[in-house]
């Protein structure tokens, strides 16, 4: 059923790919052959960057600024891809925030701009691409969500619910679409060394982790890739843990 998918010339979107382990995902799909979409809200100068190392890798590949969480812009990119591409072979629904507080002293604020981001972000792109990727009979989603989806982390309740709701969505569609040769699956980082640990602490986290040290966004990034090969062809629903043996 995977014969029919092809490496070179796919066209991958890779949400929140302006830093860290987007960019990673974002250079490693590149290295591979793909042509990236780099989505990014704010930061243009990380995402240019973003842009600069997945041309370094040997393809190519477009910036793209919107928000996740607003649905009508969120389309419109869509629109843009497919204007210029014609079709989506991988999503990587990578965008995600954290704001950390205990439960009693969050504000309702607090929650819903993590859900928003985290699990609206998936539900906006998800839906319209996935649509089309019924209609072609392929293609690869990978969700990003993390160890503390898994495990459950204190003073990330809000980011701890929005990241197992994405492993529940993840298994829950996988089934859906699995007989129309799409695979859906999810990579759940632990402790990487990205801009998300700053303000924690370090030394007491490494500690933690069996490995006895943090990820890097590259060892992120191989797995996803993997989850987009021919060889993948017949996982599906997945969650793969990339966290040093921390759960």
């Amino acid at each position: 059923m995977t014969s029919d998918i092809q490496t070179p010339g796919e066209v991958a979107l890779v949400t929140g790919a302006g830093r860290g382990i987007g960019r990673a995902i974002a250079v490693d799909l590149a290295r591979s052959g793909r042509f990236v979409y780099i989505n990014y809200k704010s930061n243009a100068t990380a995402a240019k960057k973003t842009l600069e190392q997945v041309r370094a890798a040997g393809s190519d590949g477009a910036l793209l600024c919107f928000d996740v969480t607003n649905e009508a812009a969120a389309h419109a990119a869509l629109k843009t891809i497919y204007k210029e591409k014609g079709f989506i072979d991988i999503l990587v629904n990578n965008a995600g925030i954290r704001d950390d507080m205990l439960l009693v002293r969050m504000k309702s604020e607090t929650w819903q701009q993590v859900m928003d981001t985290n699990l609206t972000g998936f539900f906006n792109l998800t839906k319209p691409v996935v649509k089309k990727m019924i209609s072609k009979r392929r293609g690869r989603v990978i969700n990003i969500t993390s160890a503390s989806g898994q495990m459950g982390q204190a003073g990330q309740v809000n980011y701890s619910a929005s990241k197992a709701g994405i492993i529940g969505a993840t298994m829950a569609l996988a089934k859906e679409i699995a007989k129309r040769n799409i695979t859906v699956n999810a990579v759940a980082p632990g402790f990487i060394e990205t801009d998300m640990m700053d303000g924690l602490p370090l030394e007491q986290i490494v500690q933690s982790v069996p490995a006895g040290r943090l990820g890097k966004p590259e060892e992120v990034a191989a797995a996803v890739t993997f989850l987009c090969s021919p060889e993948a062809g017949y996982i599906t629903g997945q969650v793969i843990g990339i966290n040093g043996g921390l759960c």
